[in-house]
């Protein structure tokens, strides 16, 4: 029931007589009446505004990392335990409610934390994970039934060399399971390949693309379709306003946030002013579609 349907059922005595209690029986006179209504449609009002001022945040880029199940070493880094406990502290207050979870370079392979962490975050939740190149195609459709949405090559690690198996692998991993691509790169280095990855039916772009150097790269592959992380803000080397604007003026549909959490390796963790700042560069319209909508829509939880 919307706001205003809302308060329109207050607005009789028989509803009144409902409202304060179906036992109760109240002689009305007009002073008595417009008293009632005055409270009760008060009362309606305070709660619609509070419902309409919170604003829900998809969080379309966090990880969890549970020493229980298998975590590799990167590079020679190993990153210190962030459980689902950490994770909601840091983000329940922001008003998240709902996100993706994505594998890093330090869970390599595996898929037991997922099988294991998102029945306990809920329908609300999906996943993004890793798998190599001959992973069977019975295993791509398990994932899919319990909510993993995406597939993502790690070219800033060094875990994919080659576009070609990028776009082997995601071609095949979205007939099976309709997952997309996520691509975690400095955009610059994807120059030379715009035109194939544009023919994948979706791509994501982590972090903004990392550098400003990159920065026309993103708006080609924005052009073409692709939806980009607005993301990992202490990690990145641009101008993080310019690029949002610019972004945003390509396709407001385009832009995702994401915490980030629990910022492994950036130079700055994330803020909760991140957000802040995302909502003052794009205004009420595009910061709603970029903390929620934009998400809610590429990954599909059930909300």
């Amino acid at each position: 029931m919307d706001c205003m349907k809302e308060i329109e059922s207050f607005v009789s005595k028989e509803k009144i007589n409902e409202h304060l209690g179906k036992n109760m029986t109240i002689k009305f006179d007009r002073r008595q009446w417009l008293l009632s209504v005055g409270a009760l449609v008060g009362a309606s009002l305070v709660s619609c505004v509070s419902r309409t001022q919170r604003t829900d945040i998809f969080d379309a880029h966090c990880h969890i990392i549970d020493k229980r199940y298998p975590i590799v070493s990167n590079q020679g880094f190993i990153p210190p335990a962030y459980s689902i406990d950490d994770y909601r502290q840091q983000t329940i207050p922001l008003g998240v409610t709902a996100g993706a979870i994505v594998s890093g370079s330090f869970h390599g392979y595996d898929q037991t934390y997922l099988r294991a962490l998102l029945p306990l975050l809920g329908p609300r939740w999906v996943g993004i994970t890793q798998v190599p190149a001959d992973v069977p195609d019975i295993e791509i459709a398990s994932l899919s039934a319990i909510g993993v949405r995406g597939l993502r090559f790690n070219i800033y690690r060094g875990r994919i060399d080659s576009v070609e198996d990028i776009i082997a692998l995601a071609t095949r991993a979205n007939s099976i399971g309709k997952w997309h691509a996520e691509i975690y790169a400095d955009s610059s280095a994807l120059k030379p390949h715009v035109a194939k990855l544009s023919k994948l039916p979706q791509i994501v772009i982590d972090h903004m693309g990392m550098s400003e150097e990159g920065l026309p790269v993103i708006l080609d592959l924005v052009d073409a379709g692709a939806k980009i992380k607005v993301t990992g803000f202490g990690r990145v080397n641009m101008n993080v306003p310019k690029a949002i604007e610019q972004i945003a003026t390509r396709n407001p549909n385009a832009l995702m946030f994401g915490t980030d959490l629990p910022s492994t390796r950036a130079k700055r963790p994330f803020e909760a002013s991140d957000i802040d700042l995302i909502k003052n560069i794009l205004g009420p319209t595009n910061a709603i579609k970029t903390l929620w909508t934009n998400g809610i829509s590429l990954y599909r939880p059930t909300v």
